[in-house]
């Protein structure tokens, strides 16, 4: 069964930093793009990051950049994603999800819809 499951959320004072993790089970995820969306109270789920199949691009929401880092640990079969120097901003479910073509990533919001595979999520909350 093909399966993604979040886990590594929290409650975290502002500055604070959590790593994500996204395991995944019933495939090869080194053959799938793997990407981070995040939905808050009342708004859309939009994109985060995401990480390409093969060359392992990453591409990142110019919100979170230079403050999240995704990566991919091959033999555990878990795409990770460092979040540091977190604001309330950042507050949300946090959900990842494989799509097959490397061009998906490279605009997560508007190919949201060709992610699949989608996990429960995992809370991530940013207070103080």
């Amino acid at each position: 069964q093909v399966q993604l499951v979040e886990s590594g959320g929290g409650l975290v004072q502002p500055g604070g930093s959590l790593r994500l993790s996204c395991a995944a089970s019933g495939f090869n995820s080194d053959l799938w793009n793997i990407g981070w969306f995040r939905q808050a109270p009342g708004k859309e789920r939009e994109g985060v990051s995401c990480i390409t199949k093969n060359d392992g691009t990453t591409y990142y929401a110019d919100s979170v950049k230079g403050r999240f880092t995704i990566s991919r640990d091959s033999a555990k079969g878990t795409v990770y994603l460092q979040m540091n120097n977190l604001t309330p901003e950042d507050t949300g479910k946090y959900y990842c999800a494989r799509a097959f073509r490397p061009s998906e990533c490279a605009d997560l919001n508007r190919n949201r819809n060709m992610f699949g595979s989608w996990g429960q999520g995992t809370q991530v909350t940013v207070s103080s």
